[in-house]
């Protein structure tokens, strides 16, 4: 790109192919390709709303109604349309659900500040308003919060993190599993609660319905057994967690045996055979009945095993050791000759079960497991996904509500509460900034309004009947009823969702927004050219009379 200083030669300062936008228009066109993303999602938020499917490039298909996953699915070129991207993805490794919440919430934010930008507002008063909105929000959210102290309470945000989702009539079976889940590996720290999810490990298996989805207290490992005389079941397990190999290491250093007569050679496999079986004498020695190996394992020593009655797995995930540890309350132990008694983890059953097509190891009955299962079942692949991520969120939000303790109403009620809140804030607030902050209020009226929509409902008579609800001094949690389109306490209609969900879906919404604002100038360099089709030439070798890969010559 060239800049002429007067009737001077040009001054060359960006590379030849470099796009530059500048000030309003780099400005529009950022909250134009923000707003799109919002869009796609739009029609999908709340009970009523509709699912997506996404095919990729493989012809792979995802049915989902799920926010993230829909945003991660989809291949975002715009770069401020990946920064809404960013908030979805955000929203659900804090807490899981929100996604969709966030993303339209920032789009409409956006919406509301191309407005004021129109009306000569400047982009930094309208940013440094939202912060003061989205303070002043979370401070409300958090007054008109309620405590979350009991199973009841969680199995209501649960169900409520599931409606919409594809989960049949067995949202209320599946809420059961979550709380049980989450109460399950919850941790005392310090009096604070806390709840990794990552403790708890989701299986899918095609087949039976989803009714047969089951809580395991213990874990599942989708291996089986690697020899097929040892037993199926073994019941008072004792179980060796080891992360080495159960084979003869090579030595460190290049060698080479040099054997001039058999019985030279039936020592050498001799002592090789006696090594290995040491090493099951050891594992015998400590009283372990169940072995799982996170590496190898030596044909012989599977033959020792079975002869000793072990049951034996190998080749583990690194993540299925760290949860059989937790679960069984045993030792990852790295060398096999520290392997002692109290390294083994306790189980009352270790068997093997038919799930599917497929032989999968039950580590059951473990006492008080840190790390606990859960095997998802459904007619199809495409069913068990979206009910896996159902109940992913569910496990979150649980999560995140025992946590905190702290518990709002849903159905719009928070965001209709905090629009009425905020337009009264707006004018204690002197100077432009009131604008935003009225602006805030208003993009808030978007979560009621969208869900109004997706249920066939008039937006408009949804959002006046709601603000008459709250206006006449009545609670703070008035939130549609999608069916009657009138206003109810979304407390009674057990309506109810994690306080963090809504703080985070604000804070971040308000931050993305306030950062797309802020960008008036927009350089972005030429794509580097794609590498050939499959079967083509290397890159470098295309088109220039079989010089092209020559230096110099493109």
């Amino acid at each position: 790109m060239a800049y002429s200083l007067g009737q001077g030669q040009p001054i060359i300062v960006l590379k030849e192919g470099t796009e530059r936008t500048k000030n309003r228009e780099a400005q529009f066109n950022n909250i134009a390709a923000a707003r799109a993303i919002a869009d796609a999602v739009r029609s999908t938020l709340g009970p009523k709303g509709m699912d997506k499917m996404l095919v990729d490039s493989l012809g792979d298909v995802v049915i989902t109604n799920d926010g993230v996953t829909i945003l991660k699915e989809i291949e975002v070129q715009h770069p401020a349309a990946k920064m809404v991207v960013e908030v979805a993805k955000t929203q659900d490794s804090e807490c899981g659900d929100g996604t969709t919440t966030s993303v339209v919430l920032a789009g409409e934010l956006l919406k509301k500040a191309e407005l004021l930008i129109d009306s000569n507002v400047h982009p930094t008063i309208i940013a440094n308003g939202y912060r003061l909105a989205a303070t002043e929000a979370v401070k409300v959210l958090n007054s008109i919060a309620v405590d979350c102290d009991d199973d009841e309470m969680l199995k209501k945000v649960a169900i409520t993190a599931m409606t919409g989702k594809s989960v049949g009539g067995e949202a209320d079976y599946l809420a059961d599993l979550a709380v049980k889940a989450v109460r399950s590996i919850a941790e005392d720290r310090n009096g604070d609660t806390f709840v990794d999810v990552e403790n708890i490990k989701v299986e899918k298996k095609t087949g039976g319905a989803i009714g047969d989805t089951e809580l395991i207290t213990g874990l599942i490992i989708d291996k089986e057994k690697v020899h097929p005389r040892m037993p199926k079941s073994v019941s008072g397990a004792k179980i060796a967690i080891l992360s080495s190999a159960l084979e003869i290491k090579k030595t460190e250093v290049e060698a080479k045996i040099q054997i001039r007569d058999p019985a030279s050679m039936q020592r050498f496999l001799d002592e090789e055979e006696n090594t290995l079986k040491k090493m099951v004498e050891k594992i015998k020695a400590t009283g372990a009945n169940v072995v799982f190996c996170q590496k190898g394992m030596d044909d012989l020593i599977q033959h020792y095993l079975s002869k000793a009655g072990i049951y034996a797995c190998r080749r583990l995930k690194e993540s299925d050791m760290e949860k059989l540890a937790k679960a069984t309350g045993g030792s990852i132990v790295g060398n096999l000759e520290s392997l002692s008694e109290s390294d083994l983890g306790i189980a009352q059953l270790v068997e093997e079960r038919k799930i599917g097509e497929e032989w999968m190891t039950f580590v059951t009955g473990c006492k008080n497991p840190k790390a606990i299962s859960i095997i998802v079942r459904g007619g199809t692949e495409h069913v068990i996904d979206e009910v896996d991520r159902a109940l992913n969120d569910a496990l979150r939000v649980v999560g995140v509500a025992l946590e905190d303790g702290k518990v709002v109403a849903g159905g719009g009620a928070p965001e209709i509460e905090l629009s009425m809140k905020l337009a009264d804030y707006a004018t204690a607030v002197g100077g432009r900034e009131q604008l935003a902050i009225k602006a805030f209020a208003e993009a808030l009226e978007i979560i009621p309004w969208a869900l109004a929509e997706n249920a066939g409902l008039d937006p408009i008579d949804v959002v006046i009947q709601l603000k008459n609800a709250h206006g006449n001094g009545n609670s703070a949690f008035m939130g549609l009823n999608l069916n009657t389109g009138e206003p109810i306490s979304m407390l009674d209609e057990n309506v109810i969702e994690p306080l963090r969900v809504k703080t985070q879906a604000i804070e971040s919404a308000t931050e993305v927004a306030s950062m797309v604002l802020r960008i008036d100038d927009v350089i972005a360099s030429r794509m580097a050219p794609q590498g050939p089709p499959q079967g083509g030439m290397p890159p470098g070798m295309g088109g220039m009379g079989g010089m092209g890969g020559m230096p110099g010559m493109m």
